[in-house]
Order: structure tokens, then C-alpha cells, then sequence
């Protein structure tokens, strides 16, 4: 009924930039926040960063000052923009969306499928 699809993974080298969306469709009354989330090779999922709907953001600190979460409600998609990457950004990103679908009353939590993101020494 509501999926989450996410774009814009890819292989870059050190200090590069790369840009993902992650785009809502399906059966949506209303989304309340939205963010990503990763997943290295051994590792636990963490938090990337998040962004609620009014627009305030949160962000690991391993990832601040260098990613931008931000999003278009209109087009239901957030977005994250990665710059000065290293290799320890290496992973699976997800997103992930609190979306409460039309003639329901509950909301849910939805997770795309992931993109990988490699950074290269």
C-alpha cells in the first residue's frame, strides 16, 4: 500500500559528494518524519539523520557538518546529501518514513530497501 524507494547510490573516492532520494508513494494521507539510516558490513543499523515534517532536523555526529537532510512534502521525498565522504561511510542506506495511510487511523513505520554507498581510499 505505501512503499519507499530510495535512488543515488554509488561507488566515489574520498571527499567526493553523492546525493540520495528517497521518494513516498502509494495510499498516503500524511508523513511525519522521515530520515536515513545505514548499515556497514558487520555493523548494527544507525541513524543517519532524520527530519520531521515543520522541518527540524537531527543528525549523527559522525555525519554533521558534512550531510544535509532535507525534504519536499509536496513530492513526498526526503533527501540526503553526503559530501567530504570517507570509507567509513561505507554502507547499505536506508530510509525510512512514520506515514499514516488514507482511512486508517495508525500510523507506520515504512523502510525502503536500501542503495549501497561505497567510498573508495
Amino acid at each position: 500500500q505505501v512503499q519507499l524507494v530510495e535512488s543515488g547510490g554509488g561507488l566515489v573516492q574520498v571527499g567526493e559528494s553523492l546525493g540520495l532520494s528517497c521518494a513516498a508513494s502509494g495510499s498516503i494521507f500524511s508523513i511525519g518524519a522521515m530520515g536515513w539510516y545505514r548499515q556497514a558490513p558487520g555493523n548494527q543499523r544507525e541513524l543517519v539523520a532524520t527530519m520531521t515534517s515543520d522541518g527540524s532536523r537531527n543528525y549523527a555526529d559522525s555525519v554533521k557538518g558534512r550531510f544535509t537532510i532535507s525534504r519536499d512534502n509536496a513530492k513526498n521525498t526526503v533527501y540526503l546529501q553526503m559530501n567530504s565522504l570517507s570509507p567509513e561511510d561505507t554502507a547499505v542506506y536506508y530510509c525510512n518514513a512514520i506515514v499514516r495511510a488514507r482511512c486508517t487511523r495508525p500510523p507506520d513505520t515504512y523502510w525502503g530497501q536500501g542503495t549501497q554507498v561505497t567510498v573508495s581510499s
